[in-house]
């Protein structure tokens, strides 16, 4: 969840902070000699280690599930904070050579930020609409032989007459068959200008009604409804792929590959 990506970015970018600020790197291009404490050598080890099991596991178990099926990022990403996290670790330990904890970092947040964006993008979308629908009327006002009932909208059926009074939000689908009125569609449209609403036109639900009253005959019920197709057209679209998305699938695949490839090649000449 978008939550659970963005606690983990922040958690793990302040953690980096130190480790950007011992870092050899850092302190020679900004002309600095970093504090000399007993033991800050550990620092960094210990918090590159924490951001690579708490900040990484996420693309860990991601690489996992990519192993039965199909690899990608995931897979591409996990390698890269492994095994610059088990080469540091064996430089920490002796092993001759320059580590890459501020890499290691600096990669596993980049990683965090860009999927809390895009999953908080991705469930905005349908977020708005659930509020949206929350705004429906639960209640319609029902003309039953001339009189006035307050019905359940569950309850009605095609043919209804609804009596729409000002300021109230449209509670479903219909047609205009009486009255006249300004009726607000933004939410549908993005019109912020009210559009007159007369015998024969349409309304649709989720609208606001203006200064007139309006009755209506129900035209469709249920999942029919112009909101609820919208909600079902949102839900489809986060379900599938687009063709862009399937592309950049098969991009990461072959960049997967060819940088396994070319890093195998490395090691063996």
């Amino acid at each position: 969840s978008p939550a659970m990506f963005k606690q983990r970015f922040f958690i793990c970018f302040l953690l980096t902070l130190p480790i950007l600020y011992l870092s050899p790197m850092f302190q020679m291009w900004f002309g600095y000699q970093a504090i000399q404490l007993p033991g800050i050598n550990w620092i960094t080890p210990i918090l590159a280690t924490i951001i690579y099991i708490y900040g990484g596991w996420v693309f860990l178990k991601g690489a996992w599930a990519e192993f039965h099926g199909k690899i990608g990022m995931m897979t591409l990403i996990a390698l890269a904070i492994t095994v610059s996290f088990i080469y540091s670790v064996s430089v920490t330990l002796g092993l001759q050579g320059d580590s890459f904890y501020m890499e290691l970092a600096t990669l596993v947040d980049v990683m965090l930020l860009g999927h809390w964006i895009e999953m908080a993008a991705v469930q905005g979308a349908s977020r708005a609409l659930d509020r949206l629908a929350d705004l429906i009327p639960a209640i319609a006002h029902r003309q039953v032989n001339g009189q006035i009932e307050d019905v359940a909208v569950s309850a009605l059926i095609e043919g209804d007459r609804i009596l729409i009074r000002p300021g109230e939000q449209v509670p479903i689908d219909g047609e205009t068959i009486d009255g006249i009125s300004s009726v607000n569609e933004a939410f549908l449209t993005g019109e912020s200008r009210p559009i007159i609403k007369q015998v024969g036109d349409e309304v649709v639900a989720g609208a606001v009604n203006g200064e007139g009253a309006l009755t209506i005959a129900v035209t469709r019920t249920g999942e029919q409804t112009t909101l609820s197709q919208m909600m079902r057209l949102v839900e489809e679209a986060q379900a599938s792929k687009s063709q862009y998305q399937n592309l950049a699938d098969r991009l990461a695949y072959w960049l997967t590959l060819i940088a396994i490839s070319v890093a195998t090649l490395t090691l063996v000449i």
